[in-house]
């Protein structure tokens, strides 16, 4: 679509709703003078203008159907309609702001990605693609708008991790750091909690900031009174996970803000804080449960070696078993050393190392490769073995047990920063992309 004045094309919406059939007036007929073949013709309604695109009320009404689906899936109880209305519709406002920007700066999905990205769901389901096809319809999920929706999640993710995430850096500094206050608090604990959040615009006025503490106080209120905690994130809640009861999942203490830590950490199970205020705006925090982790971490390392014979044109699946084979049986009887062949005959960059692949922990390895190393004693020497990147004879030298709690408390600690600065670095980069959109209201259908 070609680009034109967002604002001129809001005044021609308006233009036509105060000249023509009301836009709401969805299940009104057309006069007959314009319509030859005097068929009623319902018109859809537009709930919102979004830069130089709209949202109309039957996309609102399919995004609302299956939110109705998720909350009852979760067991929450049902907020009211007008109000879970007016949150789906904040919601498909900001991805509708991040789609076009994604597609205004080059990020496209194309069809290839996008029939790999569903066959890949079904796979995970252990379905066919027939029998997906198949359950969506069951459930009343219309194949096409499902796959319009995964392209969008594609989109949003390449947007998000190109804008945002490859942007936010964690340095050795920021994980010593993160580590001496773990250490300064006196504790490993961790916390799974959920939140209600209200936010307060970027230069709020007074009037705004007391709309949003009133709105604050008012789901305090509703909790105060017993009421869900899920339900009201869904009521009151501007955060991306509202629809999910604001759950937040586990945050080890350090990833707490201080100020706020000491109010946790008096909770018990199933209590909520009082409204506690930030920069951003007004929060209410839920301890669902919460546990400590100062176990040792003991794993199991292998120290192998390995040759690759890579297929192609000119190699064959039979000619790089055959190789391999009468490798192996050379070994074997001793005319021949392990390391002087994965020199003269491995593709993989370990061969002028001997095929030395050095201490390896589980999971650094393809599957096919890991499954038939754990297999063997030391010493002993695998079958042809295929992965991704060809043919493997695999040797195992030796095993041992390491202790590496210190380094996966770096690697957690580098992660909880990472999390961290990314779900700082969205926020404030999605408002500032909200403040340069131009957005208008329609009214809401009853």
């Amino acid at each position: 679509m070609k680009s034109f004045d967002t604002k001129l094309y809001a005044v021609l919406i308006a233009l036509v709703t105060f000249f023509s059939v009301p836009l709401w007036a969805a299940d009104a007929p057309v006069s007959a003078a314009v319509t030859p073949s005097s068929q009623v013709i319902p018109l859809d309604g537009i709930v919102a203008v979004v830069n130089d695109g709209i949202i109309t009320r039957s996309e609102l009404d399919a995004r609302y159907a299956r939110a109705v689906q998720q909350i009852e899936s979760r067991h929450i109880p049902m907020p009211p309609r007008d109000i879970l209305q007016k949150q789906l519709l904040e919601r498909m406002i900001n991805d509708r702001i991040q789609l076009q920007f994604a597609k205004q700066t080059g990020i496209h999905v194309d069809a290839t990605m996008l029939d790999r990205a569903v066959e890949k769901i079904a796979e995970q389901n252990k379905l066919s693609l027939p029998q997906f096809k198949q359950a969506l319809a069951h459930d009343g999920v219309n194949f096409d708008q499902f796959r319009d929706d995964i392209r969008d999640e594609i989109t949003l993710d390449r947007l998000h991790q190109r804008d945002v995430v490859s942007k936010v850096n964690v340095s050795e500094a920021e994980v010593d750091a993160y580590l001496a206050q773990q250490a300064a608090i006196g504790t490993d604990q961790e916390f799974h909690l959920a939140l209600i959040t209200v936010d307060i615009p970027n230069n709020a006025t007074p009037e705004q900031i007391s709309a949003a503490q009133a709105k604050a106080d008012a789901a305090l209120k509703k909790l105060r009174a017993g009421d869900d905690f899920a339900q009201v994130s869904t009521l009151y809640s501007s955060a991306p996970n509202a629809l999910e009861g604001g759950d937040l999942g586990w945050r080890p203490a350090a990833q707490i803000p201080p100020q706020y830590l000491d109010t946790v950490r008096a909770l018990k199970p199933g209590d909520f804080t009082d409204v506690l205020r930030s920069n951003d705006g007004f929060h209410i925090l839920k301890l669902i449960e919460q546990r400590s982790d100062n176990q040792a971490t003991i794993i199991d390392q292998t120290h192998a070696r390995h040759i690759l014979i890579k297929t192609n044109e000119v190699v064959s699946d039979a000619d790089a078993i055959k190789r391999l084979n009468q490798i192996r049986e050379n070994v074997l009887n001793g005319s021949v050393k392990f390391e002087d062949m994965a020199k003269k005959y491995s593709d993989d960059s370990s061969a002028a190392n001997g095929g030395d692949l050095g201490w390896l922990s589980p999971g650094e390895t393809v599957p096919e490769f890991e499954h038939a190393m754990d297999a063997l004693k030391p010493g002993e020497i695998s079958q042809p073995i295929k992965t991704q990147f060809g043919y493997h004879l695999i040797q195992v030298l030796e095993r041992r047990q390491k202790d590496v709690t210190l380094a996966k408390r770096r690697m957690l600690a580098r992660q909880a920063i990472q999390a961290r600065k990314v779900e700082e670095a969205q926020t404030e980069w999605l408002r500032e992309l909200r403040d340069r959109a131009y957005v208008k209201y329609f009214p809401l259908p009853a």
